[in-house]
């Protein structure tokens, strides 16, 4: 009996080291990270199989009330890391003050002995989360908006602000970096921004939104000059009742080699009287926005300022649908990589206008080359009448050798009736094919969240690492660190 133990034991060993078990030892997750299953075939990379390395809480904020909240810039980032060193921003609301400027940022890095806060804060006042963005080896950077109206204004106009931290001392204070734009733009609390770094060039991009006409942008180069600017002008509805600017927003920016790629969604009032006017009838409001298009543009050298012609990649106009910036990778070759969220129908006006379509929720991917789709495909699809297992929240995760893989959540039912409420992660062959979807194994799944992106500057990983929402966590904004081979 004594020799049987022995070798059992031996065997789980063989089994952790195989299979991806911590140095430490500890097994927390060992019935996931243990399982035995086939190989790959000859030629074909490792199976997924994903390894839960770390799950904790960073803070817990209250809502402020205000429209935003820690999680609205997630077309940008607030998680990012440098080395060794895991940093991340955070929103600390004022409860003494009324909205809508009535929060702070925070800083927040992972050491030896969890989280801690390195400063906050302390006299500015915002609405929106601050992103961040690195250069390889930093410094640090974020993209702050603080008010210039006295406490308790409603609105009013707002400074951007780019603060520099030293990763070697980032609880000293600041550098404040102001950005220069073209004559002198109205900006206010929705500041609607989009903050991208590009980690090896070590330079950085900010675009700022002015009402629904255009985005202002200021570009920083390596050498700490604010070397270019100019306005990005929204594409043009001319198909609506009252032909009108197509205001873009949450959009996903990348900046890579002085080259800039920006796409968002279509984010305007109804523009359809009709529908506009049988909304009222529900909700009682002459307002309700559409996100209905996804729109791509991409500027070959930003010190140029020519952008090129807006693309349409995606619609659900015709049935009053919706659509959500998920991610944006730009290959090597110059492939641009695109991924988000739609939903066919706004079900609240099928009887009436479009009685015939169906519903379903859906998770989309598409390469984009010379400004032209090459390649479309639907990843995860729940329609009317099937298991209802919604797909949401996708992100990208380049690795080190250029693997592209993608993490979502997933929350209904499946086909036996079960409910459903889980991350999962698949790989984007290069032909464009999905692999397979693999669950990962998390004990608090998380519904919405931000990765320490590439877009950001951080650098390729095997590791995937998320800063977010617990699809069951109340007020608490956590981390999760993923191993994926």
């Amino acid at each position: 009996m004594r020799n049987l133990t022995v070798a059992f034991v031996v065997l789980v060993i063989l089994a952790a080291a195989v299979h991806g078990a911590e140095p430490s030892g500890k097994l927390g997750l060992a019935p996931q990270r243990t399982s035995l299953v086939p190989g790959p075939a000859a030629g074909e990379p490792p199976r997924l199989r994903p390894v839960v390395e770390a799950e904790e809480e960073v803070y817990r904020y209250e809502p402020a009330d205000n429209g935003a909240g820690p999680l609205w810039c997630h077309g940008s980032t607030c998680l990012v890391r440098i080395g060794d060193e895991v940093f991340a921003s955070g929103l600390d609301t004022l409860k003494e003050l009324k909205p809508l400027n009535n929060c702070r940022w925070t800083l927040w890095c992972r050491g030896p002995k969890g989280w801690e806060l390195l400063r906050k804060d302390e006299s500015g006042r915002t609405r929106e989360p601050c992103p961040l963005g690195v250069s390889s080896g930093g410094p640090l950077f974020l993209s702050a908006n603080p008010t210039l109206t006295a406490p308790n204004t409603y609105s009013g106009p707002a400074r951007p602000e780019i603060m520099e931290f030293s990763p070697a001392d980032p609880k000293g204070p600041p550098k404040t970096l102001l950005p220069e734009w073209e004559g002198k733009p109205p900006f206010s609390e929705h500041s609607y921004r989009s903050f991208a770094a590009d980690g090896a060039g070590r330079e950085l991009i900010l675009l700022q939104n002015i009402g629904y006409t255009h985005a202002e942008w200021s570009f920083r180069d390596k050498e700490g000059r604010w070397a270019a600017k100019g306005k990005l002008v929204w594409p043009w509805g001319a198909e609506y009742d009252k032909p009108e600017p197509i205001r873009v927003c949450y959009p996903n920016v990348a900046l890579a080699n002085r080259a800039v790629y920006f796409c968002g969604v279509s984010d305007i009032i109804e523009p359809y009287r009709k529908w506009r006017e049988y909304k009222k009838k529900i909700t009682g409001r002459d307002w309700d926005y559409d996100f209905r298009r996804l729109f791509f543009t991409w500027c070959p050298d930003i010190t140029t300022g020519k952008f090129q012609p807006w693309v349409e990649i995606a619609s659900r106009d015709r049935t009053c649908g919706w659509i959500m910036p998920g991610d944006l990778w730009v290959g090597p070759d110059g492939t641009v990589h695109l991924l988000w969220s739609e939903r066919a129908i706004d079900e609240r006006l099928r009887k009436e206008f479009f009685p015939d379509a169906k519903q379903s929720h859906a998770m989309s991917y598409a390469r984009v080359r010379d400004g032209k789709v090459v390649l479309r495909r639907t990843l995860v699809e729940a329609a009317e009448g099937g298991p209802s297992e919604v797909p949401s929240g996708g992100r990208f995760q380049v690795t080190p050798e250029g693997r592209l893989f993608v993490v979502y959540y997933v929350a209904g039912r499946d086909s036996s009736g079960r409910g459903v409420s889980e991350n999962r992660v698949v790989e984007i062959r290069a032909d464009g094919t999905p692999g397979e979807h693999v669950r990962v194994p998390f004990v608090h799944p998380m519904s919405s969240y931000f990765t320490a992106t590439v877009r950001g500057g951080s650098p390729p990983s095997d590791v995937l690492e998320m800063l977010g929402q617990r699809a069951r966590g109340g007020g608490t904004i956590s981390y999760a660190r993923v191993r994926l081979r």
